[in-house]
């Protein structure tokens, strides 16, 4: 089998420009407003969607690798490292913290160059014990061995992929790195895609790669806009649709060097992504509308937690059992933290009785 490393200078990607610049035109227009609808919103509004925006991020990047992580204590690791004031602050474990430190060294310092040791600072952080799992590997350098991406039962594997040789490594690195801290004229959106594919076809470290991928996404999506603020998560759309960006990035890599499919998915994912940032600016909106309407209300941290997570969507029909597992706290106090939610005109009881009881979240 024939990868796409295997051509001569595989690196001199092509793609037909026609088809590209369609979907990039509407993709940089959409861009462009979403950022200038965020940007003027108040400064503590704009917290509050960064905050929310980079919480998330964090957490689908992991959950494409299979790895769950705590939503509340990421959001706590960057609040803290952003000097977020916001209620509720929760212990953070050193993995969640690195793995914060990863993704705010890529993008609240996106402007600064890439270098061999700064990858090696973000994998030393991914992996702080030296361990993926049972296994002992090379961390804070690049692999030592071969590399394949496989599927499948133990004896019936399915190689997806077989990246090049350790031997290659070093300097196809010396070689992006050139690339992605040089000025060639590129639309900044499109070296972001094409990097996103370059990075990920080299894997050049033992594990993390799809992580340390996304970051470097997320830093080149910052230059595009000059802005360390991040309004949308490109990571939750690809975790939405997984199956076909594997589909998408195995064609590509088992191919000639033609990456326009890549690029065309890249740039719908995108879109994607700011489509969703108008669900995230409604949602700011709404909540920042609610507190300001409620600054004279006297809330407990149970109650300010609830109700932001209320606002943020992170759960279904709210109910005290749902309450007194997110608050940790006994059944009794969550339900004497709702009703007193209610008597302040707060929560409403809904329509349905019994186990079946919940509470709606009264807005207006």
């Amino acid at each position: 089998m024939r990868y796409i490393h295997d051509y001569e200078n595989w690196w001199q990607f092509r793609y037909d420009s026609s088809q590209i610049l369609n979907e990039l035109g509407r993709v940089r227009a959409k861009q462009g407003q979403i950022m200038g609808r965020m940007l003027s919103l108040g400064f503590d509004s704009q917290a509050e969607a960064v905050l929310s925006t980079m919480s998330l991020e964090l957490v689908r990047s992991s959950d494409i690798e299979g790895e769950r992580l705590n939503y509340d204590e990421v959001r706590s690791s960057i609040a803290r490292r952003l000097g977020i004031e916001t209620a509720g602050l929760v212990p953070v474990s050193r993995y969640v913290d690195g793995v914060v430190e990863m993704q705010l060294d890529a993008t609240q310092h996106y402007d600064r160059p890439l270098t061999h040791e700064r990858l090696f600072g973000w994998h030393n952080v991914l992996f702080p014990t030296g361990m993926s799992g049972m296994c002992r590997i090379d961390v804070g350098k690049y692999r030592s061995g071969e590399m394949q991406v496989v599927s499948g039962a133990m004896g019936r594997e399915k190689v997806h992929y077989q990246a090049p040789s350790a031997q290659r490594v070093p300097a196809e690195m010396d070689r992006f790195i050139a690339w992605v801290n040089g000025c060639e004229d590129i639309d900044a959106v499109l070296k972001a895609g094409i990097a996103h594919l370059w990075f990920v076809s080299i894997h050049p470290f033992d594990d993390g790669n799809g992580r340390i991928t996304r970051a470097l996404t997320e830093m080149l999506l910052a230059r595009s806009e000059h802005s360390a603020k991040r309004f949308y998560s490109v990571s939750a759309e690809i975790n939405v649709m997984q199956k076909a960006y594997y589909e998408v990035l195995e064609r590509t890599q088992r191919g000639d060097g033609d990456i326009t499919a890549w690029l065309v998915w890249f740039l719908r994912c995108f879109e994607q992504a700011l489509d969703a940032t108008e669900e995230t600016l409604s949602s700011v909106l709404r909540k920042a509308e609610f507190w300001e309407r409620h600054h004279d209300v006297s809330f407990n941290e149970r109650q300010r937690k609830l109700l932001n997570l209320q606002f943020d969507g992170f759960f279904g029909k709210l109910t005290s059992g749902k309450w007194a597992k997110i608050a940790k706290c006994s059944s009794d106090t969550a339900l004497n933290d709702i009703n007193d939610l209610v008597a302040k005109g707060i929560l409403k009881k809904s329509g349905e009785g019994g186990r079946s009881t919940n509470y709606i979240l009264l807005e207006e």
